[in-house]
């Protein structure tokens, strides 16, 4: 096992910012190889916050990254197959394309975010993740021991800070000065309840899986979760700080969709929560830094990117666990770590220029088209590896 540090000491401490699914998987594989870390979480509870929609994890990045934190088995139980079945529809309801789900969920089987969240924290020690605990900022040592300050003014150092923070990271800026960027596309995050009892022709509409409704540059995306849940998500192209911050009525987003079918329309104006703004933001395709001594970034943190690629969750959980395995295979710590960011770099540039393609061919006035043209060819045999159909 690596040390990471001077010979003779033991394991390097490791403080991971950020308690979402990139984290959790850093931290499980250090766990499985006898390296502790701590986990800085600025939600109180795993319940703080809503955790989403459903995911599909591929073969080659989620489910690697749960083979090796040990936890493919358990996924597997929790996964979702029928999951994977795919609608497109024109704003007039009618249906272009459905693909039913793959046999046993393909190579791509869903899963709830809530519970591939769940399914992390419960294997990790007690008091691994500390909740409650935010970070203000990070100071980097030329000596490699970087200090975190919280937000109560409690100071920690490391070894090593990973930033497993999301879009709008603490410690990015320690490394690059790049910032997200609006897209000019908002998602309104809503939720429908009971809906095998209360929304029949709704859940029969959107069927086990995503449904995709696209037009006039814009869409309704419903995805079927767990506990007989509709997600739906309206997508708007609107200017920076249309929706605000708080929730949005259903009548304004209704608005933007005056002469959609009626079904449609009641996926969001029926919601059982309040319309939640999701304004979509990027980094710069191709995002990357200098190497900082003691620090390093994952998932969202390092390359965010739109949902259309579907490659978010995946990412981040692959960066975790190719962190952890460059750390426990490598001598010392900056040597893992220029071996850990000379990968995630192309592998996240790759990712980045897809979601960012697929964003802007779906929400163009032909978008509807693009969009059958591209989800035909990845499931035409012969065709490319199946993408993620999850947003």
């Amino acid at each position: 096992m690596s040390t990471g540090r001077s010979s003779g000491t033991s394991a390097p401490s490791i403080a991971i910012v950020g308690g979402g699914l990139g984290g959790l998987t850093l931290a499980r594989v250090l766990h499985t190889h006898g390296i502790a870390a701590a986990v800085y979480e600025r939600d109180a509870s795993p319940t703080a916050r809503d955790q989403g929609g459903t995911l599909d994890l591929d073969e080659a990045s989620g489910q690697w990254a749960l083979t090796a934190a040990g936890l493919l088995d358990d996924f597997r139980e929790l996964s979702r197959p029928e999951g994977g079945e795919l609608r497109l529809l024109a704003k007039d309801g009618a249906v272009l394309l459905h693909e039913p789900a793959p046999d046993g969920g393909g190579d791509r089987p869903e899963i709830d975010r809530y519970a591939l969240r769940g399914l992390l924290l419960d294997s990790l020690p007690r008091g691994t993740v500390r909740w409650g605990r935010g970070v203000r900022t990070v100071a980097a040592s030329p000596a490699g021991r970087p200090t975190l300050t919280l937000a109560d003014g409690e100071t920690v150092a490391a070894d090593l800070v990973v930033g497993a923070d999301g879009a709008w990271s603490r410690i990015r800026p320690v490394l690059s000065d790049a910032r997200p960027v609006y897209s000019g596309v908002t998602l309104l995050d809503g939720q429908l309840e009971d809906v095998d009892t209360r929304h029949r022709a709704l859940a029969q509409l959107v069927g086990h899986g995503t449904m995709f409704a696209l037009g006039d540059e814009k869409g309704v995306i419903a995805q079927r979760i767990g506990g007989e849940r509709i997600r739906v998500y309206s997508t708007v192209k609107v200017p920076r700080g249309w929706a605000g911050t708080e929730a949005v009525a259903a009548k304004r987003v209704l608005d933007l969709f005056p002469d959609w079918d009626r079904a449609l329309r009641a996926l969001i104006a029926d919601s059982d929560i309040p319309l939640a703004p999701r304004p979509l933001h990027a980094l710069p395709v191709g995002h990357r830094w200098d190497r900082v001594p003691g620090v390093t970034l994952l998932g969202d943190a390092a390359h965010l990117m739109s949902p259309f690629a579907g490659a978010g969750a995946n990412l981040a959980m692959l960066d975790g666990a190719r962190l952890a395995r460059a750390i426990t295979s490598h001598d010392d710590l900056e040597t893992a770590l220029t071996a850990y960011e000379t990968a995630l770099f192309p592998r996240g540039e790759t990712a980045a220029a897809l979601s960012a393609a697929n964003l802007a061919d779906f929400f163009r006035p032909d978008g509807l088209r693009r969009a059958r043209d591209h989800f035909t060819s990845y499931a035409s045999p012969g065709g490319p590896a199946q993408e993620s159909h999850s947003v």
